[in-house]
């Protein structure tokens, strides 16, 4: 079972039928398509919704299908000097920095990249892979999905953090680890994702 999310409202694709309840529904991935998710996603009465097949290879073959994969790497980043967690505000939202990766450009490398573009943060060094989240968002008209690739990171910075105002970032600032979880609210699900994977 994983979960791929739409204006904050979970897909879950499963190998299991469940009882589908009336805010819940559930959907046969192979008899349906992205108008269909979009719409019910999008309908205030559908909390969230299941899609299933018995196969878990043909379940993401058949919702790969449906949109266009963007591939994007980021990180969670630990201050060693502070024990402190970097987190950025963009529309309205506590987040993670992350950014698309370019091509053959190793992911490891487009995660360190991105987070120093998006905060002036140096020093970085991969500690290790965190989970992959998946969400949907649109552009120029059309829906797409991101894939983004999360890693723990580690840096000594002290220095000033720089947000990447035109990328929409409005702060980039230091957040200690027990007021990481007053942020939850104010964080997108995939992000929550990635945060509770970590601390909990």
């Amino acid at each position: 079972m994983y979960k791929v999310f739409f204006n904050q409202k979970p897909i879950v694709l499963t190998t299991e039928i469940t009882s589908p309840e009336g805010d819940s529904p559930l959907f046969f991935v192979k008899f349906t398509n992205k108008k269909f998710i979009v719409q019910a996603l999008k309908s205030k009465k559908v909390k969230m919704l299941y899609l299933y097949h018995s196969k878990e290879e043909k379940l993401w073959y058949y919702f790969f299908g449906m949109f266009k994969l963007v591939e994007a790497a980021g990180g969670l980043v630990k201050n060693s000097k502070t024990n402190h967690f970097l987190f950025i505000f963009r529309n309205k939202k506590w987040d993670l920095p992350k950014g698309r990766i370019n091509k053959n450009e190793e992911l490891v490398n487009a995660a360190i990249r991105e987070v120093e573009e998006e905060t002036g943060v140096e020093n970085l060094s991969i500690v290790k892979p965190l989970n992959t989240t998946y969400h949907i968002f649109k552009k120029n008209g059309k829906y797409r999905l991101k894939k983004t690739f999360w890693y723990l990171m580690n840096t000594d910075y002290i220095g000033k953090l720089t947000p990447e105002t035109k990328e929409g970032i409005e702060e980039a600032i230091w957040i200690d680890k027990n007021s990481v979880g007053s942020l939850k609210s104010k964080m997108y699900q995939n992000i929550n994702l990635v945060i509770s994977n970590y601390f909990e």
